[in-house]
């Protein structure tokens, strides 16, 4: 009896199967919303409306179409749930960045599959940061329960690392791949090269890259990308020329990251060759990420003409390439123009706004761009870090030092805490600092320097040249020990402020010494600059042969400005001769100048002076003579 009831269900299942595959074939098949639903009407009046297997086709069915209410809803109404069930809702999750429904629902899975925890490592690892470590926490969960990572399992485990760029786990993923069936995988290879991309290890991302036996435009794309995004950045004008020449087509992508790269060397004449390839190809009548990546390579390059005509020529424009064409007015100094583009424009972001007050505030028009900078405020625009270190740098530049309080304290209410970040809150406390030094209030720039909760190069150099140019050499020297044990390494402008120090405190043998071996102990070289400072150093000390010397020891041709320290110096110590070899130096330079022989004139004439107050007087005894 058992036996027969068992075979009764047994036939009474394949004929429920039978008759939901049509339905099922109906569902897959539906191409829009309206047949979807339609097809979900005659699943609701047929006899097998409660079929798991029908409902959960019905899932993804919705899912597919982008209608997640309607998933969850057929979801939600099924009787018997099954793995499938989940799984269906779950990958809609993760195909469509629904990274918190995922992981709940990940959570009331009773038995999750190697599907299940496929889907929910996608859902986390696609939306980014704040999900990717997420996803490789689940990604470790997996491996412990013993289920086989497979190539999906490993493709959203490396996108999981670059979001959150971590090499340390990409490295780990990287060893379990190449233990894998699935090393030559060119979609796992190409996900290695982006991993290593995004965590800024082009090496690494070259030798995957090479090593892989297989490559489609992806893998070319990520690597030229890399090279664009992390340097060496001709190294993806060459690697474009590569992919070129093994017959590869480059896509938008590889086009869009070719034209950045030449942007960002200034590298008009491969910049054009591109654009000709563009137009050959056809690939710029509606394509606006292509416009606006040319308009941004020519206007860096200073072609603002160029960039004008072909924003002028787009069909359409986004706020990237109006502020791509504001960027290259502002570049070129032509602020006028700068500002009708601004005017112009329907969207303004901040980075407008910063590209704008920056034109003002470079190009003499100080007052301008702090007006700007109040109508910002007033627009309820959120500044960056940037628009507070031009603003900084305009109050500097007119020594005005209330104006420049006034902008602190909007730097403070921001809550910038001058540290390290994706804000760059060092970048506005060497502002601070900047701004300070120039309105000559050297102890309340010292105040931000010390205040500051990490200092680069920058925030260092600033105030040893600070207190240099002040007249404050021994904390300036005293800030160089600082920061030699700070374990920040010391730049040629760090040089020139201890060589400027050391000469307004007359402290030659430390002088020769700094000099002397920033080479061998700095790996610094020494330039122009630092062979003026020494040559000051010398020359105020009085000793000029040594100073004359110098010049004529250096590997460069010496400049106007060597000699016309020098010939200060012989008219301080009253060298004439030296004084006169210096002179016929500086008109072998410049012969259009007359200053060097008005100064040797005047230390002639001093020189006469001081021999006729020196020289006695002879006494005369007068005689009167009567004619």
């Amino acid at each position: 009896m058992a036996r027969h009831l068992h075979h009764h269900r047994g036939q009474e299942l394949v004929a429920h199967l039978r008759a939901s595959s049509p339905l099922a074939d109906l569902l897959r098949s539906a191409p829009s919303l309206p047949g979807a639903r339609a097809a979900h009407g005659c699943v609701l009046k047929s006899p097998v409306a409660g079929e798991t297997f029908l409902l959960n086709t019905l899932v993804s069915t919705y899912a597919r179409l982008g209608r997640l209410r309607e998933a969850r809803r057929v979801f939600d109404g099924i009787p018997l749930r099954n793995t499938f069930s989940y799984n269906a809702l779950l990958s809609a999750y993760a195909r469509l960045g629904r990274p918190d429904e995922a992981r709940a629902l990940f959570e009331a899975i009773p038995d999750p599959d190697q599907c299940s925890y496929n889907a929910v490592v996608a859902a986390l690892a696609r939306h980014g940061r704040g999900h990717a470590g997420d996803a490789l926490r689940f990604l470790a969960a997996m491996h412990a329960d013993d289920f086989v990572l497979n190539a999906y399992s490993f493709a959203s485990a490396l996108s999981a690392c670059a979001a959150e760029k971590d090499l340390r786990t990409g490295e780990q993923v990287h060893g379990l791949v190449a233990r894998s069936p699935h090393a030559d995988d060119v979609h796992i290879g190409t996900a290695l090269v982006d991993m290593y991309a995004k965590c800024e290890r082009p090496v690494d991302a070259r030798r995957v890259f090479d090593a892989m036996p297989e490559r489609n435009v992806v893998s070319w794309n990520s690597l030229i990308t890399c090279y664009e995004q992390n340097g060496p950045v001709g190294e993806a004008l060459v690697l474009f020329v590569e992919m070129m020449a093994t017959g590869f087509f480059p896509d938008e992508v590889t086009l869009s990251s070719v034209m950045s790269a030449c942007a960002g060397l200034a590298a008009e004449r491969e910049g054009r060759q591109v654009h000709a390839h563009m137009v050959k190809r056809d690939r710029l009548r509606d394509d606006m990420v292509l416009n606006n990546a040319l308009v941004d390579m020519y206007a860096k390059c200073g072609r603002t003409w160029e960039a004008r005509c072909i924003f002028d020529s787009m069909p359409s424009r986004s706020v990237v390439s109006e502020t791509s064409i504001l960027a290259g007015y502002a570049k070129s100094a032509n602020v006028e123009d700068a500002q009708v583009v601004f005017s112009q424009m329907v969207e303004k972001n901040v980075i407008a706004w910063n590209v704008l007050i920056a034109a003002y505030a470079q190009n003499g028009e100080e007052e301008e761009a702090i007006r700007l900078f109040v109508q910002l405020k007033r627009d309820s625009i959120w500044p960056t870090h940037y628009t507070y270190g031009n603003v900084l740098n305009a109050c500097g530049n007119i020594a005005v030092l209330q104006l420049g309080q006034q902008a602190h304290v909007h730097v403070l209410k921001e809550g910038f805490r001058f540290d390290f970040g994706p804000e760059s809150d060092v970048f506005v406390g060497n502002s601070l600092v900047d701004m300070y030094l120039k309105t000559g209030s050297i102890d309340d720039g010292a105040k931000v320097f010390e205040r500051m909760a990490a200092r680069d190069n920058v925030s260092w150099n600033a105030m040893i040249v600070g207190y240099a140019q002040n007249g404050r050499a021994k904390d300036a020297l005293h800030l160089f020990e600082r920061m030699l044990c700070s374990n920040e390494n010391p730049d040629s402008v760090t040089m020139i402020g201890v060589l400027s120090a050391c000469g307004h405190s007359g402290l030659v043998d430390e002088g020769r010494r700094h000099f002397h071996f920033m080479t061998e102990d700095h790996g610094i070289t020494p330039s122009r600059d630092h062979y003026t400072c020494m040559v000051d150093l010398l020359g105020r000390a009085g000793h000029l042969k040594e100073a004359e010397e110098l010049i004529k020891d250096m590997p460069t041709e010496p400049d106007s400005v060597l000699w016309a320290s020098l010939l200060g110096a012989c008219r301080l110590h009253k060298n004439v001769e030296l004084g006169e070899r210096t002179a016929g130096r500086l008109f072998e330079l410049d012969p259009e100048n007359s200053g060097p022989y008005v100064l040797l004139s005047n230390m002639n004439l001093e020189m006469a002076m001081h021999l006729a107050y020196e020289r006695p007087v002879i006494k005369m005894t007068w005689a009167v003579v009567v004619i």
